[in-house]
């Protein structure tokens, strides 16, 4: 019963905060995102579970003297970020701010765009983290590339709240897990509160597949006495997908082409065909350097492209390759020893990436390391100037927001303080690379939806009942 008292308390919460941020609001509020139009003589939608995020409307706000990090590499002290109508304004050193906007004076303090993680599992495995909520891992075949992240996905984690307010999260990629080769689709959301996953949902961002090679899938499957059970049965049951999937892909492209009876569908083949045409990023979990060069050989060899490695603990030995295939590295900045393919991780890492120029940025996997990604960062940078690679602070902001953005394929609307994207934003009350710093406020679309100093704007579910200041205990 406390359970339910607590999600019902959540609920309520989220619409306290959203009716605050609606306060004072001009304008109309966004049209709901519709989804992909399916393209001439295909009979399903791309994206049959469609969008229906509205921007939270906020008011038109300016904060000044600050000290600003844009995203992109760029750093502005004694600065200023104007954003109305959900989208940045301007940003520089004097800017006036418009009849009715609020001002805030950010004397001491850092702004810089929200953090975006890709790689998490809020949602899919969600707090309190228990069997009945482990939904993650369809850990019931190698290949699973029909299920989607999004159908696990429970809007109502506690995690969300705390991404938001400990660790400035704005957006976030849920994955399934990594037990199998193709583990299914992903799902690009904002952090807002809502009643639905749609609700959530990043509007027009494509969908992801995840998949996986080396110890997991074949520590899995081979537990069970059946392929793969070694890293050479991964690429085998791999190759063996992608050679149906090329030829589910060239019956339904003749179908679109030529038209006649469709081909029977397959809800899995449609991932991996979307992965070929283009339209599906591929978001791979591995950590050895040989074994992701296998995976690029593979991708050649079958005519898809590897968006990002996750975890790319041994990335920085193939950084000449990532950076000529144009593939990302999300890593995190010192996990390691835990696992045999683990064991080469380096603290310099990010920093190695960074300066061989390849596309990199931190990541979580974790409910807890979400809330602490600055943090993450500010290690990795620590690590690389022990090591003779000293990245400045402003450009190291760029693993937390724009080079994410970028793999995720959103970094035309987020991602970086720039005149016309999303006004996601966080105020932090000091250094962010400061272990003693926490944000004050996270704006999504302008919309105010976290202040550490008002109460009604905090985030309010099990994990606070009972604690001074928060739900009905004095």
């Amino acid at each position: 019963m406390r359970s339910h008292i607590g999600s019902l308390r959540l609920l309520a919460g989220a619409a306290a905060a959203l009716s605050l941020a609606a306060c004072g609001a001009d304008g109309e509020r966004p049209k709901t995102a519709s989804s992909t139009p399916a393209k001439a003589g295909t009979p399903y939608p791309r994206d049959p579970y469609p969008s229906t995020y509205h921007a939270y409307p906020g008011v038109p706000t300016l904060v000044r003297n600050v000290t600003v990090f844009d995203g992109e590499g760029g750093r502005i002290d004694n600065g200023a970020v104007l954003f109305a109508n959900g989208k940045i304004v301007a940003i520089g050193q004097t800017l006036d701010a418009p009849a009715g906007a609020s001002v805030i004076d950010g004397q001491g303090k850092w702004i810089t765009p929200g953090v975006i993680d890709i790689h998490s599992h809020l949602g899919d495995y969600p707090s309190p983290g228990i069997r009945a909520l482990s939904d993650g891992n369809e850990a019931t075949s190698p290949v699973t590339a029909d299920v989607w992240a999004e159908h696990s996905v429970w809007p109502q984690d506690p995690g969300f709240g705390r991404a938001l307010a400990n660790g400035g999260v704005t957006t976030l990629q849920i994955l399934p897990g990594s037990a199998n080769l193709f583990g299914g689709r992903s799902v690009v959301l904002k952090n807002v509160y809502a009643r639905t996953v749609q609700g959530m949902k990043f509007p027009g961002a494509g969908y992801g597949l995840k998949m996986a090679c080396g110890e997991n899938p074949k520590r899995v499957y081979g537990s069970k006495g059946r392929e793969p059970s070694t890293r050479m049965g991964n690429i085998a049951v791999d190759r063996a997908t992608w050679a149906k999937a090329q030829a589910y892909k060239r019956k339904w492209d003749k179908y679109e082409r030529d038209g006649g009876d469709p081909p029977e569908r397959d809800i899995g083949m449609d991932t991996l065909r979307g992965v070929l045409a283009g339209d599906i990023r591929v978001q791979n979990h591995c950590y050895r350097a040989d074994e992701m060069a296998n995976v690029l050989d593979m991708a050649k060899e079958f005519g898809y492209k590897v968006t990002a490695f996750h975890h790319a603990v041994e990335a920085y030995k193939i950084a000449d390759l990532l950076k000529a295939t144009g593939t990302c590295a999300a890593v995190w900045a010192d996990w390691y020893g835990f696992k045999m393919e683990s064991y080469d991780g380096i603290g310099a890492n990010l920093a190695l990436l960074e300066k061989a120029g390849v596309c990199a940025m931190i990541h979580s996997d974790d409910a807890n390391g979400i809330q602490r990604l600055n943090q993450e960062v500010a290690k990795a940078l620590s690590s690389g100037r022990r090591a003779g690679v000293d990245i400045p602070d402003a450009v190291a902001w760029k693993w937390l927001s724009l080079n994410p953005a970028r793999a995720l394929g959103i970094d035309d609307r987020t991602g970086s303080l720039k005149a016309g994207k999303m006004a996601d934003v966080v105020l932090w009350n000091g250094n962010p690379f400061s272990v003693y710093t926490r944000p004050e406020k996270v704006w999504v679309d302008g919309a105010l939806l976290y202040d550490a100093n008002d109460p009604k704007r905090r985030p309010v579910s099990d994990f606070e009942l009972g604690q001074p200041g928060e739900g009905d205990v004095k």
